[in-house]
């Protein structure tokens, strides 16, 4: 799943576009809100066990934070457009998320880049794959994040972000207690 961010004002016009249809601060500082605080919704993003099995080096999803000019490989594409529908790519939502949570997770995100005036790295070019590993490698590191990031707290409320860290883990517990069938077959015979 991936996700297209623009901002419209109150007459309509977007905010990522000046009006000589240049890149605007917002439009920057929603990208380095991105970046900054993405790693710390993953857990909402990719909200089970098997869904880090898509964060893969050189395989179908973006595994960094890297933004470019329609570059499929970042995390964070700038598709290409008109500037009046300029717009944000996050790319890093798994399609078995909860989509109301994921965009509002990702929205907050970006958010919290324009209201802290974020900037972003500088844009990426060629295979972000050769870019580092930025994202949870899991979903118990995932929420981990999830729970110590406190200004994603504010924006998504302190006891959504409560209960949802207690429902992951729970889930996460019990799934540690099945064995599965490539442990049954390659573990326990082996062992």
């Amino acid at each position: 799943m991936h996700i297209h961010h623009s901002i419209l004002d109150a007459q309509g016009n977007n905010i990522f576009t000046g009006p000589q249809g240049e890149e605007t601060d917002a439009f920057f500082h929603f990208i380095g809100g991105l970046q900054e605080h993405m790693p710390s919704v993953i857990a909402v993003m990719a909200p089970y066990v098997n869904s880090y099995r898509r964060y893969v080096r050189d395989h179908a999803a973006p595994i960094n934070l890297e933004w470019g000019r329609d570059n499929r490989t970042t995390g964070i594409r700038i598709p290409l457009s008109p500037p009046e529908a300029r717009r944000v790519e996050n790319r890093l939502a798994g399609m078995d998320c909860n989509p109301y949570l994921c965009i509002a997770a990702s929205l907050a995100c970006g958010y919290l880049g324009m209201m802290n005036k974020t900037r972003p790295d500088k844009r990426y070019q060629g295979d972000a794959y050769d870019a580092e590993d930025e994202i949870p490698k899991g979903l118990y590191a995932a929420l981990d994040l999830f729970d110590e990031a406190t200004q994603i707290h504010g924006v998504l409320g302190p006891e959504f972000v409560r209960v949802y860290s207690i429902v992951k883990r729970a889930e996460y517990n019990e799934f540690l207690q099945v064995i599965s069938p490539w442990e049954r077959e390659h573990l326990l015979i082996n062992v």
